[in-house]
């Protein structure tokens, strides 16, 4: 297990920064674009979306909070999901990721591998789940173990989809196409 103080952001279009859940903002501070993609592309090669009134002319591309213990699928995912346009919050426990939550508004989709010390991915999933701030938020568990009672259990308790490792390009298409661009 590795232990981490920050997340590990990735930008669409590459570089990393270490702040603190500013992962889902579309601008810095000045109103300045963050994103990779979006400065590369004159703003339009990412998908950007609009964020509610109070963060009125604030554009943001779609954020998803990837949690795992083992830096190895981290990165896989984070790869995967950085081929898909999503800007990614790469952290090593449930409870790093509970903390991101708790600060951010812009996060579209948290995927999360099932067993991790501290806190299971199921226990995330029940405790966003039971926060009527954070339940619309789709999780998605992933986990080696093909167990039908624990994949079973997940979908129960609320999780969109449930998947096993290791993760490929067609589980991410299938996940983002359908999850992400209806949220």
């Amino acid at each position: 297990m590795e232990a981490s103080s920050k997340p590990e952001e990735v930008t669409v279009g590459g570089g990393s920064r270490g702040d603190q859940g500013a992962c889902c903002r579309g601008t810095d501070g000045r109103g300045e674009e963050t994103s990779g993609a979006a400065k590369a592309a004159g703003g339009g090669g990412g998908r950007v979306v609009p964020v509610g009134d109070d963060d009125a002319g604030v554009v943001v591309e779609p954020c998803v909070i990837a949690v795992d213990d083992s830096s190895v699928d981290r990165a896989l995912v984070t790869a995967l999901l950085r081929r898909s346009k999503y800007r990614v919050t790469a952290v090593d426990s449930g409870k790093r990721a509970l903390e991101i939550l708790g600060s951010e508004p812009n996060v579209r989709m948290i995927i999360t591998d099932y067993w991790m010390p501290e806190m299971t991915g199921y226990d995330l999933l029940k405790k966003v789940k039971e926060s009527s701030q954070l339940k619309q938020i789709p999780v998605v568990i992933m986990s080696s173990e093909n167990v039908p009672t624990r994949i079973t259990r997940c979908l129960e308790e609320g999780a969109e989809d449930f998947l096993l490792k290791p993760v490929r390009p067609s589980d991410i298409s299938r996940i983002t196409t359908r999850i992400l661009v209806h949220v």
